[in-house]
């Protein structure tokens, strides 16, 4: 639908010739805009697990500890004097070092998927018809009619790892060493004068287990992705009339000192912003937003710059809560100078500044 503003002397007159839907009781000297009421969404956020819960082991070697011992190698025993004693020979088994065990860690084993998960809800919005061929009317408009038409839902595919095998343990036996010591025994004894004989003792060194080989488990937590989604709240559509200053209907300069070849809003350019378009765009109303460069870089340079910084503007506008159904915006290039300095013409810094300029207007809303 165009984009007519109306102003009360206008009014009277319009309605006459094109029977248009106009405000009811309009006040003389002022300014009329049609507004819709934008869809209402909210955002919730939701978590995807993209990786899950698994345990990591930690195997402990077994500990040892190494100590000496006493130990007799020959009885006491006694000696005869004329027919000695006759001896013998006798083999102790021992453990220089006791069993244990050792343990071998078989870590988790992953593999890589994907999931699919709702970003946006499905919604739906109005749509005017086209007029009807056959319509009989002078007036377009009763030749339309509304459709109510379904916006499909918006999905994201996103990498997962998936568990395959959990970690775990192998337990292998450790044998001990045993070693031998020979004593000496005493076979048949002397049949004369006996002769007690000392013990003879020997001290040996004897590797023990303190503490048996051993594993820690420690569980690693899944790890979540933070997706948001997309919620109609409440649909809107509805039309309605609102006043407007009549000045507001032609283009009102904003005046950001745009630095050269910059689409960068700094902090003065957001103030001028807040103070002078966000109040009128929290009354409800939508603008049309333009922007403009000079002449000095080539014209396709110029008019992305200028898309740029009317996207600035919008962009800037949306973060601070304003609907993007209020805003229409276009960049002009270098199409509409405000004074001499075009092509070939030398000019200087101000003049050039004169044409680096943003403006803004109160439209109807589509």
């Amino acid at each position: 639908m165009k984009k007519i503003l109306f102003s009360f002397a206008f009014l009277a007159f319009s309605t006459v010739i094109f029977g248009q839907d106009l405000p009811e009781n309009p006040e003389p000297g002022k300014c009329y805009v049609r507004c819709k009421t934008p869809d209402i969404w909210k955002n919730e956020a939701f978590s995807v697990p993209v990786a899950p819960e698994y345990k990591t082991i930690i195997a402990h070697p077994a500990e040892y500890r190494t100590i000496q011992e006493k130990v007799l190698i020959k009885e006491a025993g006694e000696e005869i004097l004329l027919v000695p004693a006759v001896w013998g020979t006798q083999e102790v088994t021992y453990y220089e070092k006791e069993d244990g065990s050792k343990i071998d860690v078989q870590k988790a084993t992953f593999n890589q998927g994907f999931e699919t998960v709702e970003i946006k809800a499905a919604s739906a919005t109005w749509s005017m018809s086209e007029k009807l061929p056959d319509c009989q009317s002078d007036d377009p408009n009763d030749c339309r009619y509304w459709c109510y038409k379904p916006l499909p839902a918006e999905f994201k595919t996103m990498p997962v790892e998936k568990l395959v095998n959990d970690a775990s343990i192998v337990k292998t036996a450790i044998p001990g060493v045993r070693k031998t010591y020979k004593r000496k025994v005493m076979v048949n004894k002397p049949t004369t004068t006996v002769v007690q004989t000392e013990p003879v003792y020997e001290t040996i060194t004897k590797t023990i287990l303190v503490k048996d080989a051993w594993s820690e488990e420690i569980i690693e937590p899944a790890v979540f992705r933070s997706i948001t989604k997309q919620i109609l709240v409440k649909k809107g559509g509805l039309t309605s009339w609102k006043s407007v200053d009549c000045k507001l209907i032609d283009n009102t300069p904003l005046p950001i000192n745009w630095d050269f070849s910059s689409a960068e809003l700094n902090d003065g350019a957001k103030a001028i912003i807040d103070a002078r378009l966000l109040p009128i765009l929290n009354d409800g109303v939508a603008v049309f937003i333009e922007s403009h460069t000079d002449m000095r870089g080539t014209k396709s340079d110029n008019q992305k710059l200028s898309d740029d910084r009317a996207k600035a503007v919008t962009d800037y506008l949306i973060s601070k809560g304003i609907n993007v159904s209020q805003l229409y915006a276009k960049g002009f290039g270098e199409t509409k100078l405000l004074n001499k300095c075009s092509d070939g013409v030398v000019c200087s810094e101000a003049e050039h500044s004169v044409n680096r300029r943003t403006t803004f207007r109160v439209v109807n809303q589509k």
